[in-house]
């Protein structure tokens, strides 16, 4: 009988996961105490090299964290959405337009060993899906102090809590950001990089049922006074 992905895992650390061999010439691979690590990148044709770090666990799970700018603070990406955030032209295609860099030269990471376990989650059916739907996309908060706009993520009930208090907060301002230091000094995200929102639909989405919310358990919340938790709280009892 064949064992499942879900029992390997339970048994492989990170140190176990690849063979010398079979990574020794990848660059930026580091081994972790319950997955790997190893620098990845999505080109495109009008924006260039997204960079991130790819983290690859043996239950099949894959995250990317992503350091296209100094400002950006994209972390636990799906492949396909750090292939979208990247810009490029011919998403949908992330084991092809995702690389990695080995013998100095960029290897799709379709081409690679990193996907093996990946591939066996996908076997027995096993793991996260690696097509996550974003229920609720990111948001923009205006600073009262400096005008600039400063994202906020919203892909569990603490962030969306952190977003729904500075959009109650009439005097918000950019050092309220309870999870990073951000200055009035900082530069605000360009045009550019604002128009990825995280929806699953469309890079370019502007709103739609795959990103836009109008009210659930995650982002409404009972304890809170303001109208629109009032209206859907009663809404819910009802």
């Amino acid at each position: 009988m064949e064992e499942n992905a879900a029992s390997v895992a339970s048994e492989i650390g990170g140190a176990q996961m690849f063979t010398d061999e079979e990574v020794k010439e990848m660059s930026g691979f580091t081994i972790c105490e319950d997955h790997v690590e190893i620098i990845c990148g999505c080109t495109s044709h009008q924006y260039g090299d997204a960079v991130g770090t790819l983290r690859v666990f043996p239950n099949g799970d894959l995250e990317i964290a992503c350091d296209c700018t100094p400002g950006c603070d994209e972390d636990k990406l799906t492949p396909a959405a750090f292939e979208k955030h990247s810009g490029r032209e011919t998403a949908r295609k992330w084991k092809n337009n995702i690389w990695v860099i080995a013998d100095g030269e960029k290897v799709p990471v379709g081409k690679t060993v990193l996907l093996k376990y990946y591939n066996k989650t996908t076997k027995y059916g096993n793991g996260r899906s690696q097509t996550v739907r974003v229920g609720h996309r990111d948001e923009f908060v205006r600073c009262t102090v400096c005008g600039k706009r400063r994202r906020f993520r919203l892909r569990n009930k603490d962030e969306c809590q952190v977003y729904h208090n500075a959009l109650k907060d009439a005097k918000w301002k950019c050092s309220d950001t309870p999870y990073e230091k951000v200055a009035c000094e900082d530069e605000e995200e360009r045009a550019s990089r604002r128009v990825y929102r995280g929806c699953s639909r469309s890079q370019t989405c502007k709103g739609c049922t795959s990103c836009v919310c109008f009210g659930c358990e995650i982002c409404r919340f009972s304890d809170c006074g303001c109208q629109t938790c009032n209206d859907f709280t009663e809404n819910a009892k009802n």
